[in-house]
């Protein structure tokens, strides 16, 4: 069985419960995804199926890529995924699933890029607290304070943390609780890294028991 799956993430909103409760969730857009081969220990060294997903025309698909889905024999997509898997469980070429492949109350584990921020100072990238407003701070209240030691040992340590680049890296949260299924829409409780617009990866919590 196909372990995840990749959504476009459209945004977020809140659900009331029954209860009178609210949750904040993420709402994902989940397009048919479609098993084109399946790879096996004795041909690539390991087994794994690959799937494809958002169908586009062929004009707007690479030439590598066009030869690549020609020899498949299948449909162009823009974005392909391939997922690794127990021999025993690879799936059929050419089924067909999408966002019902979770249920209400199941956990994931979702990644994808953060949103790049640029350049940041050290309170912004790493919630330091700044120096002191007043009684001898002039103009630098913003900054990370010292950096370095004495002459022993004279320098400053890799890691150390200080302003810098912020955001645009791979970022996965783990254990979100899938709020319910709706179509092809995947309603996750909680944000997820990424922008609006953009495609997230979403697969079975490795850490969390799933419900039976």
């Amino acid at each position: 069985m196909i372990s995840g799956l990749l959504g476009k993430k459209l945004g977020m909103t809140r659900i009331l419960s029954d209860n009178g409760r609210q949750y904040a969730v993420t709402v994902l857009k989940v397009e048919q995804h479609e098993v084109l081969f399946c790879k096996t220990v004795e041909k690539h060294g390991y087994d794994a199926a690959v799937v494809g997903t958002v169908e586009a025309e062929e004009r707007k698909i690479s030439k590598p890529m066009r030869g690549y889905f020609k020899a498949l024999g299948k449909r162009f997509f823009k974005r392909i995924k391939e997922f690794r898997l127990p021999a025993d469980k690879l799936p059929e070429v050419g089924s067909i699933y999408g966002a019902d492949l979770f249920s209400s109350g199941q956990f994931v584990d979702v990644s994808a890029v953060s949103i790049g921020k640029g350049f940041a100072g050290a309170m912004k990238r790493h919630n330091f607290g700044g120096l002191r407003a007043s009684h001898g701070v002039s103009l630098s209240h913003r900054s990370h304070g010292s950096t370095g030691n004495r002459e022993d040992p004279g320098k400053v340590f890799k890691g150390k943390k200080m302003a810098g680049h912020l955001g645009n890296k791979q970022v996965t949260i783990q254990n979100l609780r899938v709020h319910g299924v709706d179509g092809d829409l995947l309603l996750l409780r909680g944000g997820v890294p990424g922008p609006e617009g953009g495609y997230v990866l979403v697969k079975c919590a490795i850490k969390k028991e799933q419900p039976q």
